[in-house]
């Protein structure tokens, strides 16, 4: 069985600022952690948030690293340099809104501001791009909810079957008939 390539990609300005310690990329490699039990490699960025390198950073890890998901942070607030979600909808073929929705509507139950957030999916050929907000607590919460969904919709897209720890998520599938 081919080992999952999962993106891991934080957007933020910080970073190209000198000095930085990226804890929402290593909350999301933590939680897939914790998640999968089917081998992965992470492939890992830290950009800043320009769309035209969100655009190519997700063109690159989808087309030539061959991920099969690809997980962003950061840049899907209202402020004038967020600019994920339109990089994530420039570059896919297909959205998926349910994400952005799901996640959202679970953020609402911790805090009024989820409102404010501006997180999307969207699917490019055989690979799944969701956008997480930045902070850890924020990611945990979103991925515990989309998650489930995941493993089918990367099924569907004929790619590696990511096996879960059923005791910390369990991925929905349906049963063949």
């Amino acid at each position: 069985m081919a080992k999952a390539k999962i993106g891991i990609v934080t957007v933020s300005d910080r970073a190209s600022a000198g000095v930085y310690e990226d804890i929402s990329g290593k909350a999301i490699i933590d939680t897939l952690n914790d998640y999968l039990t089917s081998e992965w490699e992470p492939v890992y960025e830290v950009i800043p948030d320009e769309q035209d390198v969100i655009e190519a950073t997700l063109i690159k890890m989808a087309d030539e690293q061959e991920c099969c998901l690809i997980v962003t942070t950061g840049g899907t607030g209202p402020a004038k340099r967020d600019v994920t979600p339109e990089a994530t909808e420039a570059v896919c073929d297909r959205m998926m809104p349910g994400f952005g929705e799901l996640m959202r509507a679970e953020s609402l139950k911790f805090v009024p501001t989820a409102i404010l957030s501006r997180q999307t999916a969207g699917l490019r050929d055989d690979t799944l791009i969701v956008n997480l907000p930045g902070k850890p607590k924020s990611i945990r919460e979103c991925l515990d909810a989309v998650f489930p969904a995941i493993p089918y919709c990367i099924d569907l897209m004929e790619g590696p079957f990511l096996e879960c720890d059923e005791e910390v998520i369990k991925p929905f599938r349906p049963k063949a008939k």
